[in-house]
């Protein structure tokens, strides 16, 4: 869903007295203690606002920053790469459309396909193109069979990026998916799911299999958020339903955890209210079961969540402040580096070839994409706490 159709005013909670230490332009060092300082850094300026933008880690360790909006609905044509070792954004490109609530998917070649999106009129595009990172240029590609945009990508095992749902021209809801090889340098058309679903989560399982569940069709008063899921065969490229999410929701995320299971946080079940509920997808049972619940409320994060080489997951996106889950205690515990401005909803998040982790912009109230970016170093995190209470 466009964001400007679909937010509700609020603010996650964090302290009022940070929220006006940044207001007044106090440096990052002036809010944090230095041991909070060492877990989640705040790095260089993006050199524009952004918010339904993507980030995509390339092979040689930098991140690309492609599209999304500064001022809605107006796109950001030019790309920036950020070098962590220079801790800085340089801009680059143009794209060849600009466009945001678009894909942006590594393929097999360390080239970037970006795809689908809308543009600065509301028009929803089949345009796709591909990023070289060796002449750091955009160059078009055929288009997809489908205008699209909020819908999913996942890469599969045979190096094909998935392309699943979203929404199409004249507010149309996919239940279509179609794969691009970037052997051929085409768009084929895979099978169909059973149900359109736009704001989605999709997330390749240890098997090869794509689970996609939850996402939402229609506007406003028809708006139905779903709790079906579905499976992809890349072997037959096909759906099928498979068990159903203990609660609708849209705008969650969905992590691959190191025992097969899935973790689903947040999203909203009802409307835009964000939610502080969890579930577990078991590949062998097929089934969804309860989760521990988050320490914030959260949504609009799909993208944000990231497995680390200890199994915990960070989920960053969707609240003002970043949290993870601990696998062995089976609850979340919140990180004592916290601060993201306000700016949470529709970030953008990579995890690099070298395990450092890059957060960028978002909207907070005024749908306004931010500047801000963040620079994690898993290793510098603190251990877990004793358990917290809500």
């Amino acid at each position: 869903m466009k964001p400007a159709a679909d937010h509700a005013r609020r603010r996650a909670a964090a302290p009022a007295f940070a929220r006006r230490a940044m207001l007044a332009g106090f440096g990052l060092a002036a809010i944090l203690s230095g041991a909070d300082a060492a877990d989640l850094q705040r790095t260089a300026d993006l050199r524009f606002g952004r918010a339904v933008h993507a980030v995509t880690a390339l092979t040689d360790g930098r991140f690309l920053v492609t599209g999304g909006f500064s001022t809605q609905p107006e796109p950001v044509q030019l790309a920036e790469i950020f070098d962590p070792a220079a801790g800085a954004f340089r801009t680059i490109g143009p794209m060849a459309v600009p466009r945001f609530g678009h894909t942006a998917s590594l393929l097999p070649d360390g080239t970037v396909l970006i795809a689908g999106g809308w543009d600065g009129s509301g028009a929803v595009l089949a345009a796709a193109e591909l990023f070289d990172p060796a002449t750091e240029t955009f160059r078009p590609l055929p288009p997809l069979h489908e205008t699209r945009a909020g819908h999913a990508a996942v890469m599969l095992a045979d190096g094909r990026a998935l392309l699943i749902g979203g929404v199409g021209a004249g507010q149309r809801f996919l239940a279509s998916a179609e794969a691009f090889d970037h052997r051929t340098g085409r768009f084929t058309r895979v099978g169909r799911m059973g149900e359109a679903r736009e704001n989605l989560a999709a997330v390749r399982l240890a098997d090869g299999r794509v689970l996609v569940c939850g996402g939402h069709h229609g506007r406003r008063a028809a708006l139905r958020i779903l709790a079906s899921a579905e499976l992809f065969d890349p072997g037959t490229n096909r759906f099928t339903f498979t068990g159903a999410l203990r609660s609708p929701r849209h705008k969650h995320d969905a992590v691959l955890l190191p025992d097969g299971r899935v973790l689903i946080t947040g999203g909203a079940s009802r409307g835009d209210t964000p939610g502080d509920t969890t579930e577990f997808y078991d590949p062998a049972a097929g089934i969804f079961s309860s989760g521990p619940r988050l320490q914030r409320s959260r949504f609009k994060h799909f993208g944000t969540s990231v497995l680390l080489a200890d199994g915990t997951v960070l989920v960053l996106g969707g609240a003002s402040q970043p949290e993870r889950f601990l696998p062995a205690a089976n609850r979340f515990e919140l990180l004592p580096s916290a601060l993201f401005s306000g700016a949470e909803s529709y970030a953008a998040t990579a995890r690099g070839m070298q395990g450092n982790i890059l957060h960028t912009g978002g909207y907070g109230d005024g749908i306004r994409g931010a500047k801000t970016a963040w620079l994690m170093r898993p290793e510098r995190l603190p251990a877990p706490r004793p358990d917290q209470a809500r």
